[in-house]
C-alpha cells in the first residue's frame, strides 16, 4: 500500500467517529486505530498460507472400560476425597468390608470443611473409584456397593 493511501486513511478515522478501521489488500493488512484523538497505523504482512496437510484416520478398536456393577454412592458435592479422617489413620473402608446404611465410607473437604459421606445403601465394598486426595465432582461415583 502505498504512503498516500494511508496517509489518506490516516485522516479520514483521525476526522470520523470512527475509532478502528481495517483493510485486507493483497499487499497486506492494514489496521488504523484511533486512541486519545490520534489514528496510528498497524501494518500486518500476511504470509502465504499452506493448506494443512491432514493424516488419514487410522482405525484403532476402541475398549470402553466396563461399567461398574452395583450401587454406586456418589459425591453430593465438589471437593477433594480422602479415604481416611487423618493421614497417618486406617481408612474408614477396603474393598470387602461390609457397611450398613449410615456408615461413614470418606471424607470429601470442601471450603475447609471435612464432610463425613456415609453409605446410602448396606452391602459389601467391592470398588472404590477415587484416589486419596482426588479431586472430585457433584455427582461423581466414589465406591460401588453391592
Amino acid at each position: 500500500m502505498d504512503l498516500r493511501k494511508l496517509k489518506t486513511l490516516i485522516d479520514l478515522v483521525s476526522d470520523s467517529n470512527v475509532s478502528e478501521l481495517e483493510i485486507t489488500e493483497a499487499e497486506g493488512k492494514v489496521r488504523i486505530v484511533k486512541s486519545m484523538g490520534v489514528a496510528a497505523p498497524v501494518m500486518v504482512h500476511q504470509a502465504p498460507v499452506a493448506a494443512p496437510v491432514v493424516a488419514a484416520p487410522v482405525a484403532v478398536p476402541a475398549e470402553t472400560p466396563a461399567a461398574p456393577v452395583g450401587h454406586a454412592v456418589k459425591s453430593p458435592m465438589v471437593g477433594t476425597f480422602y479415604r481416611s479422617s487423618s493421614p497417618g489413620s486406617a481408612p474408614f473402608v477396603q474393598i470387602g468390608s461390609v457397611v450398613k446404611e449410615g456408615d461413614t465410607l470418606c471424607i470429601i473437604e470442601a471450603m475447609k470443611i471435612l464432610n463425613e459421606i456415609e453409605s446410602d445403601k448396606s452391602g459389601t465394598v467391592t470398588q472404590i473409584l477415587c484416589e486419596n486426595g482426588q479431586a472430585t465432582e457433584y455427582g461423581q461415583p466414589l465406591f460401588i456397593v453391592e
